[in-house]
């Protein structure tokens, strides 16, 4: 009977010893496999630009390849669908422009999915204010405060130009004629290349533009008239804000990495301080600024989480206001 005991004993100890270790095993460090960075922009515009800075060095620090993944269509919805249907465990990231988040639930009746439900911010990447930019050639426009001054004055109104209807660029222009009370004819384009010719052009008189129009700005072929920032470019310093005129006006782009709903919170950290010390290396900081694609924009998880519950409250009050659809 006691030899029988010690055998028992012996068993149950072993049992317990396999138990305590089973968590040990299973909680494997991560990443232990490759990294899908998704881009809800075709390659070659600022978007693909940002990620594939962010993917080389996030590669090195991880251990595991992080391969960029364009999957344009339905202004960012396709790739946000597809994120937010991923494994939650860190190996489907999302790098989604603000427009996604804030601007979309607002212009669709229908989502295929809740991007402030299904996706959870993981780390803000880079922010982008937007220039007014006019036709050079515009009569008797020199600066922003002539810009508006002709705006008022003009019969019939002029037109401007956006990159697509309900684009931020769009409804940039929208807050400004309710900000500056003018009238302006809305004319949407394919993207900010064809935007930009529209103006060169003298077809329509101005747009609002991201950084890629910095060096047609800087070219002279187009009047930089004002930043939409809180704060001059360091692109074009000698540019002012619109809110130095018209107190409240802000409209900065951002983008930044998001993963599905259930990711394990301490995945979130890790891929946080990876990125937020990549963003803090100055060749980051120079590639960003060269590409026209913004400036880092580091937050804590309750600046980031604020900023977007502030703007999806803004960006809805703005569409409901000015009556921006899309079919």
């Amino acid at each position: 009977m006691l030899r029988k005991r010690v055998i028992i004993c012996r068993r149950l100890l072993v049992a317990g010893f396999l138990a305590a270790l089973a968590p040990a095993a299973l909680a494997q460090p991560y990443p232990t496999r490759p990294i899908k960075l998704l881009v809800s922009f075709p390659p070659g515009g600022a978007s693909d630009v940002i990620a594939r800075l962010i993917a080389q060095p996030l590669t090195v620090r991880l251990g595991q390849p992080v391969i960029v993944e364009n999957r344009p269509g339905a202004n960012g919805n396709l790739a946000g669908e597809l994120a937010a249907r991923a494994t939650p465990d860190g190996t489907t990231l999302l790098l989604a422009p603000s427009s996604l988040l804030v601007v979309n639930p607002h212009l669709y009746s229908r989502m295929p999915f809740d991007p402030l439900k299904d996706l959870v911010p993981a780390a803000s990447v880079v922010s982008n204010a937007l220039f007014l930019a006019a036709n050079p050639a515009l009569a008797g426009v020199v600066d922003f405060a002539s810009f508006i001054a002709l705006a008022k004055r003009s019969k019939p109104s002029l037109f401007y130009a956006s990159i697509g209807n309900g684009s931020e660029h769009h409804l940039a222009m929208e807050f400004l004629k309710q900000k500056a009370g003018i009238d302006l004819i809305h004319v949407p384009y394919r993207g900010g290349g064809p935007a930009a010719i529209g103006v060169m052009a003298g077809d329509v008189a101005a747009m609002f533009g991201g950084g890629s129009v910095a060096p047609l700005l800087q070219d002279g072929k187009l009047r930089a008239l004002a930043v939409s920032g809180l704060r001059r470019s360091p692109l074009l310093p000698e540019v002012p804000p619109i809110a130095d005129f018209y107190p409240g006006f802000e409209v900065t782009n951002w983008q930044g990495i998001f993963v599905p709903v259930g990711t394990p919170a301490a995945i979130i950290a890790r891929l946080r301080s990876e990125l937020d010390a990549i963003l803090l290396e100055r060749e980051i900081a120079e590639k960003l600024a060269a590409a026209g694609s913004g400036e880092p924009y580091i937050t804590t998880p309750e600046q980031f989480s604020a900023r977007i519950r502030a703007d999806y409250e803004a960006y809805g009050k703005l569409i409901k206001a000015a009556g921006v659809k899309v079919e």
